[in-house]
């Protein structure tokens, strides 16, 4: 199974950490466990390869890993909490996890079905005249209607596709494309802040499951996925290393000004709380996201009904399909 296989969604990896945690509480050796593990079944081939790499004496996390049914975190976690003794509880925050993201993912969906049904009436109904009117035949109507979805799926496949096979590499290209992401009117900054809760989430659950700050740091880092973003924290761990404290190294990032993440995470280091801090802030990003994302949701629908509305009623008035028509031999 190849490294590079696509994670599985967010409501699959939900399931699979609910019912591992189950039957780890349940006693069942780990090799079992997969063995009953029911996740669908385009899936379970990574499921039957742990099985099979356990078998052979593989370590549960290195398994996970190596059939691309844990991701690096994941895999990072499992391992930590497996030699720290049990890995249920990283399973059953696992699961907690990915469920708020699969319900996030999923109300988001639902919010943004309205915009897209309106842009595709607004296609049908913007050459609707003059097919009524008979000045174009129903293949034209056809394709002037469809076409330009099909100019969106196009140019997002691309983009998509081609930041995919960028992605992970620090190249130029990359780094210049992050960067306008980031610059992008509200959104960029919304772009950021998804990158820094994935950090803290990450860094909160690696140290919860007992994993050395020093060690638990460049796998949280590894999350972000902008690279500008990722450069900055990637002087957290040496600086530690040199006697600073993990609030102190974030004072001094450009992202983090007038953040809470120092004063809460510089309290949780004094009190030896820091998982709950670096939660807590990660749950205050999470917020604020949502709250972005309802925001967008709410408002993307009436601007683009006011846009199709527009386009639509251009449509008509331009179409001279309610124009009185003097037949030629009258002309």
């Amino acid at each position: 199974m190849p490294l590079a296989a696509a994670p599985l969604p967010w409501q699959v990896r939900s399931d699979m950490f609910a019912q591992l945690a189950a039957m780890e509480k349940a006693g069942l050796p780990a090799a079992q466990a997969f063995g009953l593990l029911k996740i669908p079944p385009k899936l379970q081939p990574r499921v039957k390869a742990v099985k099979r790499l356990l078998g052979r004496g593989v370590p549960l996390a290195r398994a996970g890993l190596q059939s691309a049914l844990f991701s690096d975190l994941e895999g990072s976690l499992v391992e930590a909490a497996t030699q720290a003794g049990s890995p249920a509880p990283v399973y059953r925050r696992l699961a907690e996890y990915y469920m708020q993201r699969a319900a996030q993912a999923r109300a988001m969906k639902s919010r943004l079905a309205l915009p897209a049904f309106m842009l595709i009436v607004g296609l049908l109904t913007q050459q609707l005249p003059q097919l009524v009117a008979g000045n174009i035949s129903l293949g034209s109507y056809a394709w002037h209607s469809i076409r330009p979805l099909l100019l969106i799926a196009l140019l997002y496949f691309a983009l998509t596709r081609i930041y995919r096979v960028i992605e992970g590499e620090e190249t130029e290209l990359r780094i210049a494309l992050d960067r306008v992401l980031m610059r992008l009117p509200v959104f960029g900054k919304m772009l950021v802040r998804r990158n820094l809760r994935d950090f803290f989430e990450s860094l909160a659950l690696l140290v919860e499951a007992g994993m050395p700050i020093l060690d638990a740091l460049p796998r949280a880092t590894a999350t972000i996925k902008l690279v500008p973003v990722r450069a900055q924290f990637e002087v957290i761990a040496p600086g530690i290393e040199a006697g600073a404290t993990l609030a102190t190294m974030l004072e001094h990032l450009p992202l983090m000004a007038g953040s809470a993440a120092p004063t809460l995470i510089g309290t949780g280091e004094a009190s030896g709380t820091l998982p709950e801090m670096l939660f807590r802030f990660a749950d205050m990003e999470t917020a604020a996201i949502a709250h972005f994302n309802k925001q967008l949701a709410d408002w993307l629908p009436r601007i683009v009904y006011a846009i199709v509305a527009a386009w639509a009623a251009y449509g008509i008035l331009t179409s001279g399909a309610f124009m009185p028509h003097v037949p030629d031999d009258l002309k």
